[in-house]
This record gives structure tokens, sequence and C-alpha cells, in this order.
């Protein structure tokens, strides 16, 4: 399935943006712009993955993830995806989709970087253009119900679509995980190559 996903269909169509509430306008143009080249840019393409309609497959060595829209055509995303170290693959689930959310450092992330320490101690960042989490979030849950503690989310770093930037999660710019969030829905089944 690796080559069927890098050899992505070359038929590319624009799509519009999603609708944008009035607050998606505010946060967003505090967000920063980024100049990601076309292949990180949004498009209908046609679907490389055989997955069934609905299904959400991230290619972590391409940076792109696809939704599989069904009749051979996906929409197609850039993302920035964890590091070598911190990569998860596997199969999973969204159970829960949040705007805006609330961002709580995981125990291990804050091992890491201590100075996350006081964001624990307020009980977490609230969802805005500073987050890290962005526009909106899908969360991901393993075949027995347990979170993964991995997202697919947006970003206020868009610099970062296309490389190794994350500690394991999936980010979007914020426009591209809002136009996401509006096709996916909880019980949407999601393949992490």
């Amino acid at each position: 399935m690796a080559a069927a996903v890098a050899l992505s269909g070359c038929e590319y169509k624009a799509l519009p943006d999603p609708a944008l509430s009035a607050r998606d306008k505010e946060f967003i143009a505090r967000v920063p712009k980024a100049d990601m080249g076309r292949v990180f840019e949004r498009y209908q393409v046609e679907d490389p993955t055989g997955q069934p309609p609905g299904t959400i497959v991230v290619d972590p060595k391409q940076k792109l993830l696809y939704y599989v829209l069904g009749g051979g055509k996906a929409v197609r995303y850039g993302v920035a995806t964890g590091a070598e170290a911190y990569g998860w693959h596997g199969t999973a689930t969204i159970k829960r989709m949040a705007e805006w959310p609330r961002w709580m450092p995981p125990a291990d992330m804050v091992k890491r970087w201590p100075h996350l320490k006081p964001v624990v101690a307020e009980g977490g960042m609230p969802g805005g253009p500073e987050n890290p989490l962005g526009a909106r979030a899908l969360y991901l849950y393993d075949a027995s119900g347990h979170d993964t503690l991995y997202r697919i989310h947006g970003t206020n770093e868009p610099t970062e679509i296309g490389h190794d930037a994350s500690s394991g999660c999936i980010r979007m710019r914020d426009i591209d995980i809002i136009d996401l969030y509006g096709r996916a829905k909880v019980g949407t089944r999601v393949v992490v190559m």
C-alpha cells in the first residue's frame, strides 16, 4: 500500500475552503501563514489507499493524509508527523472530536520538556490560536477502547507541515483540520501506515 500511496494520482482538483465561524476566522487570522508547496495543499485526488469510503489513511513518510471519498477519489492533505522516535502506526478509531480543544500535555512530554509543568498545574491550556492543538482535534482510540494519546489536530506552526515536527500526533493546517472535521465523525477508522 505504501508504494500505491507514494504514487498518488496525477489528477488534482482544488477544493474550496470550509465554512468558518466568526471564532474560527478570528483565531485563524492570528496564526502565521505558510507556503507549503503544492504537494501539501488540500486536493481531491484519485484514491491511492484501497480503503473503504470514510476511512482516514495517514502516510507519515510522505507526510500526507487521505480521507477516502469513494468512487475512486480521496481528499489529500499535507501533515506534519512525529519524529521516528515518537512515531506511532496502526489502526485506531475516532472516539472524540473537539473544536478549539483544551490541551493537556501528556506525562511523557512533561518529562522531556519540564517547562510545560505550569500548563499542567493550570489544568491545561484553553483552546485558541496559541494552543498547539489548533482549531480541531480528533482523538484516536485503539481496538480495546483505550486512548492512544495520539491526535489528528490543527497547529499554530503551519511551517512544520511536511516535516517530522511533533511527539507523534498528526498536525494539519487549521483550515485543513476544519475541513477534515466536517467530513469525519465519531467512529471513523484511521489507518496510520
